[in-house]
């Protein structure tokens, strides 16, 4: 039989996970499954009478492994209190991230773990933040019990050492909500209580009039000193700054008419401003709790310790031993499985190290280490389970040196000033000016008309519409890029993008589809060549030997001698008294440069080349419409990478001095820095921690992932790889956004302008200052909201 071409395989689906394999190979039922997993996992739910989980999704599950030991140190105690939310003599509450909840299906099974086993009382789940809080009789199940439980029903919890130390990025707790209750309640009574001052009252019914000020009075008490109070905080913080900022006239504003309520309810002269007091502090806080209410379920302050289990397994005289990691020293000797994170610097004592580094370098082969060698933290373990010896606590390793990079925790608040921040210091000295004017031009004349100029000016000129203009719009924005899963780590970062015109993009994992790719044989083989190659990769972890076995499909095993695999060339080994070299172009022909646009595994049988494996990275969709970006945008590549691909990317990078490869994680960060010395507004897409100084050295971060629900660098935004051809029309839509916002302040400035000129004359009564107030408000929050809608469809958002 001769052999060449290009991998294709029959495509199976697992009624389960819905991941592809192999016809036959686990059936259940009449029904595929990809692993001996999956099919426990149908079986487990067809026991227990749950089947109908499979009615509300084709695929629901999630494909699991071998259990192992995995969570055994869920029986250590110190690790316990720390992880349970509350613990008694009989019952624990926990509450766990799942990263696999997804549809209705995932929510349904998760709160009918009582009936998996009655020692679990009851389970809930926070759907939008993927959180399952569970509460079982931890004397008939533990916590590793329910843990394993879910696991083998396809739900694996993520508990990392952030979990430990308490520092998971969580939404801040406040009363915001209590605040905007307050204030509702207080702005509606106060309305329904001025209406008959507004239409007039009739002789006998002038004694209310005094009554219902009392009343009015009393209801502004909540509303100025509890929620309110924040503005005063803020305005008093920026004054010791000597910051003017928006606060200050809203603070002023809010105070005036508080006093000038007072005065006039308790000298019996007037009605005062008491609705329109409680109105304006309502919308505001109502503006607050819209530009709060942003993607929460998205942890964007990630570490590394995220990233690093709770415990790891320890060998004492022989015996495993569960630790935890905040307790781990050097000299310790260390159990590493197969995928495990290798959580410290540590020395190879004893096993095949096959070493994925693609979070600390980008580079997503792994990488075979020798015994001796030292092993950095951060790597995962793909091949069988190896035994290291600590060199360093975890504390010290080279990813905490790499995470603790100046640019890693330098504040970034303000690299660039929004619109909102710009326009708000101008406005606020302008107000001020012109009611301190209006005050002094009629105070010599008429001390009364000046106090209510100047008052008027407060209220009508009062920045509220300004104030709700740039939330009411962004957060409006944020439901759209959040419907195109590009979900922004908070409003700003909406006029952050729009300013950008560089963009720098990593290759592997960001432009690249992860680890995907397509294998081509540039060779003719026979049967029997096809059955000693195979025999000799398959005795390989090394991903691209398991990719030409999954292309040769199943073949008769041939029995292996004097095998070698020598880390970062190949293969030598003798098979039926062949001797077979498989591997790079050096480990064939010594001296040998590589100059193809592809990674090539070459093959040679007793000294006769026989051709080589192609492997080609597959681009992600869209690279075609970010390219066209150029000339309106410059666009750069930084890869750890090496160059074997540099041919194939000029199609997307036009100008070669824009590809800079092998470039360390210090390096990307450089190079940021010179762009932005140049003047630049450089917005950096990467995937792993060597992209994380890069992305926060950048103005804008946005770290690319394929699920956003497992580790990402620390970032401004995350971009589901599903939409990265969407990034051009994410860069224009964001521009749209700030045009919106700059029409919406032209709107508030009209209001304000028009009641100014009437404001100024001391004769603005409370009814027309409660119409005035509520309306600009309205119309800007109807204006932005069906703008920001308009332009989203145009760019084809919607």
């Amino acid at each position: 039989m001769k052999m060449t071409g290009i991998l294709t395989a029959v495509k199976t689906n697992c009624y389960h996970c819905g991941d592809e394999c192999e016809p036959n190979l686990y059936p259940a039922d009449n029904k595929q499954f990809c692993c001996q997993g999956c099919e426990n996992v149908y079986q487990i739910l067809s026991g227990s009478g749950l089947c109908s989980y499979y009615q509300y999704n084709d695929h629901p599950g999630a494909t699991r492994d071998k259990l192992n030991k995995r969570f055994e140190y869920l029986d250590e105690q110190s690790i316990l209190n720390e992880l349970l939310d509350f613990h008694d003599e009989r019952i624990s509450i926990i509450t766990l991230y799942i990263p696999h909840i997804h549809c209705s299906s995932c929510l349904w099974l998760l709160e009918q773990l009582n009936r998996f086993n009655p020692g679990i009382h009851y389970a809930r789940v926070d759907f939008l933040k993927k959180r399952l809080v569970v509460r079982f009789d931890h004397q008939k199940i533990s916590l590793r019990g329910v843990v394993e439980l879910l696991f083998d029903i396809g739900y694996e919890p993520l508990i990392s050492l952030q979990d430990i130390i308490k520092k998971q990025q969580r939404t801040e707790k406040g009363n915001l909500v209590q605040r905007i209750a307050v204030a509702g309640f207080c702005f509606g009574n106060v309305m329904l209580l001025s209406f008959p001052e507004y239409f007039g009252l009739s002789g006998f019914e002038q004694n209310f009039r005094h009554f219902f000020g009392y009343i009015n009075l009393a209801f502004t008490l909540p509303v100025v000193f509890f929620s309110g109070r924040e503005y005063f905080t803020s305005a008093w913080n920026n004054l010791k700054k000597k910051v003017l900022n928006i606060d200050f006239p809203l603070a002023l504003g809010i105070a005036v008419l508080f006093i000038r309520t007072t005065a006039e309810v308790l000298t019996h002269t007037g009605a005062g401003f008491a609705d329109t007091l409680c109105g304006l502090v309502f919308f505001l806080l109502f503006g607050k709790f819209v530009q709060q209410k942003t993607y929460h379920h998205i942890s964007f302050e990630r570490d590394y310790r995220s990233f690093f289990p709770v415990a790891v397994q320890t060998l004492e005289n022989g015996m495993e031993k569960p630790l935890p990691l905040a307790v781990l020293r050097p000299g310790h000797r260390i159990l590493i499985r197969h995928n495990e994170i290798i959580p410290a610097d540590a020395i190879l004592l004893k096993g095949p190290a096959l070493i994925d580094f693609s979070f600390v370098t980008g580079e997503s082969v792994p990488v075979g280490k020798t015994l001796g060698e030292i092993i950095y933290a951060g790597g995962r373990q793909t091949s069988e389970s190896i035994e290291l010896e600590v060199i360093k606590p975890v504390s010290q390793s080279y990813l905490t040196q790499l995470w603790n990079n100046e640019a890693f925790t330098r504040k970034r608040d303000n690299r660039m000033r929004t619109f909102n921040e710009t326009v708000s210091k101008y406005f606020t000295v302008i107000l001020i000016v012109i009611a301190f004017s209006a005050l002094l031009a009629w105070g010599f004349t008429d001390l009364r008309r000046g106090i209510d100029a100047f008052t008027a000016v407060l209220i009508v000129a009062c920045p509220c519409a300004l104030a709700l203009s740039t939330p009411f719009t962004m957060s409006a924005a944020l439901s759209i890029f959040d419907r195109n899963l590009f979900y922004l780590k908070n409003t700003s970062v909406v006029e952050q993008l729009a300013k950008i015109d560089t963009l720098v993009l990593d290759k592997t994992g960001t432009i690249t589809t992860g680890n995907t790719r397509n294998a081509e044989l540039q060779s003719q083989l026979n049967d029997d060549q096809i059955r000693q190659i195979y025999s000799a990769c398959a005795n390989s972890m090394h991903p691209l030997s398991r990719m030409i076995c999954r292309y040769f499909g199943e073949q008769e095993r041939l029995p292996v001698s004097d095998y070698t695999e020598t880390p970062g060339q190949g293969i030598t080994a003798r098979v039926k008294g062949s001797e077979l070299r498989i591997g790079s172009g050096k480990l064939l022909f010594g001296n040998y440069h590589e100059t193809a646009d592809m990674t090539r595994v070459h093959l040679m049988i007793d000294g006769e080349y026989l051709g080589y494996f192609g492997f080609k990275h597959e681009y992600r969709e869209g690279m075609e419409q970010v390219s066209a970006l150029e000339p309106e945008y410059q666009l750069y590549l930084l890869s750890g990478d090496q160059d074997q691909e540099r041919r194939e990317l000029l199609r997307y990078f036009r100008d070669s001095s824009h590809m800079r490869f092998g470039q360390s994680p210090q390096q990307k960060l450089d190079f940021i820095a010179e762009l932005q010395q140049q003047g630049k507004k450089v917005m950096m897409l990467g995937d792993g921690l060597n992209d994380s100084g890069a992305l926060r050295q950048s103005d804008l971060g946005v770290a690319v992932t394929d699920n956003v629900n497992n580790f990402s660098p620390g970032s401004d935004a995350i971009l589901d790889g599903r939409s990265f051809d969407k990034l051009p029309a994410f860069l224009r839509f964001s521009k749209d956004t700030v045009v919106i916002i700059h029409l919406s302040f032209l709107i508030s400035l009209t209001y304000n302008m028009i009641g100014l000129s009437y404001a100024v004359t001391g004769k603005l009564s409370p009814l027309i200052a409660a119409v005035l107030m509520p309306l600009s408000t309205a119309t800007i929050i109807s204006f932005t909201t069906l703008a920001t809608h308009f332009t989203a469809k145009r760019r084809k958002l919607l």
